[in-house]
C-alpha cells in the first residue's frame, strides 16, 4: 500500500495546434477566390460596354501584339472616352452628354482616313499637273502653244483646257477635224494620263456665234459634241486606255470662258477633267457633268461611258 501511495501521478494533456479546418488558411484562399471572382464580373462588365469595332481591335491585339508596338499608338479602339479604348460612356465636352464613344470614334477615324486619301490624290494630280508643264515646255511643237494650253487644279481634279486663238484654233472652221498641232498635244497628254488611275470627263465648247446651217438640224450643241469625242478619239490613239473615259459632252456656249465677251475665240475649247474620286462617284451615282456644276448643267450629253 505504501508503495502505490509513494507513485507518480502522470497528467497527459493534448495541445491543440491552429492547423486543419480549423485555421486561418481558408480565409486567405477565399479572399484570393472573391478577387479573382470581382476581377472576371469586371472583365465581363468591360467587354460588355464597348462596340464591336472595339471588340475586334482587342482581339486583334491578342492575336498579333506587335502590331501595336511595331505601329505605335495606345492600341486599337482609342477614343476619348471615360474608359480607355472606347465605349458606352463617351462624354462630349461642349455639351457634357453621354454619347457611344465606340461609333463616335469609328466616324473619326473614317473620316481622317478620307481626308488623308484625298489629300495623297491632290499631290498626285498636282505631280501630274507639273508633269505635263514640262512636257509642254520640253517640246518644241508644243511650247509654242503654252498659252493655249491652261492647267489648273479644281475641287473636281485636274483641269485641262486646250483653247483656241483668233488665228490658230484647234479645229477647222465650223467642222470637228482636229489641227495637226491639236492632234500632237492630245497625243502627248493622252500618254501622261495613264499614270494614274483616275477617270476622264471630256467636254467641247463653242463660242456664242450662231452655226452657219444650223436651222437644218446641226449647230452649236452637235459640233461641240463632236469636237469632244474626235479629242476622245485623238487622246486613245495617243496611248490613253479607252476605259479611262467616263463622261463626254457637247455644252455649246452653255458654259463661256468669257462671258462677257461670248464671241471671244477662247470660249471655243476642248476642256479635260482628271477627276478626283468624289468627282468619279459624282458622275457615276447622280450623271451629273463635274464641270458643269453652279446651275450650268445643260450641256447635251453623249453617253455616260464611253463614246464611239
Amino acid at each position: 500500500m505504501a508503495d502505490d501511495e509513494l507513485r507518480p501521478i502522470i497528467v497527459k494533456r493534448i495541445k491543440k495546434s491552429g492547423g486543419g479546418h480549423h485555421g486561418g488558411a481558408w480565409k486567405i484562399a477565399y479572399a484570393d477566390f472573391v478577387t479573382a471572382m470581382m476581377a472576371f464580373f469586371l472583365l465581363m462588365w468591360l467587354l460588355g460596354s464597348v462596340s464591336k469595332g472595339d471588340l475586334q481591335g482587342i482581339a486583334e491585339y491578342f492575336q498579333n501584339p506587335i502590331k501595336v508596338s511595331m505601329s505605335g499608338g495606345s492600341g486599337s479602339g482609342d477614343s476619348k472616352t471615360v474608359i480607355q479604348g472606347g465605349g458606352m460612356m463617351n462624354t462630349d465636352k461642349m455639351s457634357g452628354k453621354s454619347t457611344k464613344g465606340g461609333e463616335d470614334s469609328k466616324t473619326l477615324d473614317m473620316k481622317k482616313a478620307q481626308a488623308e486619301l484625298e489629300k495623297l490624290e491632290a499631290s498626285k494630280l498636282m505631280g501630274l499637273k507639273m508633269r505635263l508643264e514640262s512636257i509642254i515646255e520640253a517640246k518644241k511643237t508644243l511650247r509654242q502653244f503654252k498659252n493655249q494650253l491652261l492647267l489648273d487644279i479644281t475641287s473636281e481634279g485636274l483641269r485641262i483646257q486646250i483653247v483656241d486663238e483668233r488665228n490658230r484654233p484647234m479645229f477647222a472652221f465650223a467642222r470637228a477635224e482636229l489641227q495637226p498641232y491639236t492632234k500632237e498635244i492630245l497625243y502627248e497628254i493622252g500618254k501622261a494620263l495613264n499614270d494614274v488611275p483616275n477617270k476622264i470627263s471630256l467636254s467641247g465648247h463653242t463660242d456664242a456665234a450662231p452655226y452657219a446651217n444650223g436651222d437644218r438640224g446641226y449647230g452649236n450643241w452637235e459640233l461641240s459634241a463632236d469636237r469632244a469625242n474626235a479629242s476622245r478619239r485623238a487622246l486613245i490613239a495617243g496611248g490613253m486606255q479607252e476605259g479611262k473615259i467616263m463622261r463626254v459632252v457637247g455644252l455649246s456656249s452653255a458654259v463661256l470662258m468669257d462671258k462677257e465677251d461670248p464671241l471671244n475665240p477662247i470660249n471655243r475649247r476642248i476642256s479635260i477633267i482628271v477627276m478626283n474620286k468624289r468627282a468619279e462617284e459624282t458622275v457615276a451615282r447622280d450623271g451629273v457633268n463635274v464641270e458643269v456644276k453652279n446651275g450650268e448643267d445643260v450641256g447635251r450629253e453623249l453617253s455616260k461611258g464611253t463614246v464611239k
